[in-house]
């Protein structure tokens, strides 16, 4: 078992950014430092909202380099930059949505979750955005933690690990936590269930004649 990497509030700022822009501005994407600066201080979808100096970006972005999350190009008469998340971090297209809004949101409700990662990736409902948090919240160690639900609100908030241990308490059951055979199990449940719906889709896709992705 390897320890989560741990990055800084302005590395997850950093990173998260450019894991959006990827999605969202495509045709302006590697990033300049100028635009990541600007995409890091928004005052929209971001929370908290950050005031971030180019000398603070650079050393956030020297760092992920470090890391290899981060990777450089000459682009005209300025460098740009482009995340390395999927191999990096070992996520897929789905994890790095989720990992990308809660770095770039704070905490939040599968709900909102589903609702925010919309451009960046299209879960088929809030069942199918919870499995993908329970598949990050089962890693050894977890990537992702759900909070205690806050007094009168209807659903828990997950909140990401790479900056250390969320300050607000995590969800507590009344059952024993599992343990580390029991993480197992329930991962391999999960990876049963998702192999079980490929098939059907195949054999779906075989009867309506149809090639399957």
């Amino acid at each position: 078992m390897s320890d989560l990497l741990q990055l800084s509030p302005v590395e997850c700022r950093v990173l998260g950014v450019l894991i959006e822009k990827e999605a969202t501005t495509p045709d302006a994407y590697p990033l300049t430092l100028n635009a990541l600066v600007t995409g890091c201080n928004q005052k929209t979808s971001r929370d908290p909202v950050l005031t971030l100096s180019d000398t603070e970006v650079q050393a956030a972005l020297d760092a992920l380099r470090g890391h290899t999350l981060v990777t450089e190009s000459s682009g005209g008469r300025t460098w740009r930059y482009a995340h390395n998340a999927a191999k990096g971090l070992r996520l897929n297209s789905g994890e790095i949505a989720l990992v990308a809004m809660l770095w770039l949101r704070g905490p939040q409700t599968p709900g909102e979750l589903r609702i925010h990662c919309e451009r960046l990736y299209k879960f088929a409902d809030v069942g199918a955005l919870e499995g993908y948090l329970e598949r990050l919240a089962l890693r050894e160690p977890p990537a992702v933690v759900q909070l205690a639900r806050q007094h009168g609100a209807r659903e828990s908030r997950w909140a990401h690990c790479y900056s250390g241990t969320p300050a607000e308490p995590v969800f507590e059951s009344a059952a024993p936590a599992p343990s580390g055979g029991a993480r197992a199990d329930r991962l391999a449940e999960l990876e049963a269930r998702v192999a079980q719906l490929e098939r059907a889709v195949s054999d779906l896709c075989a009867q309506l004649g149809i090639a399957g992705d």
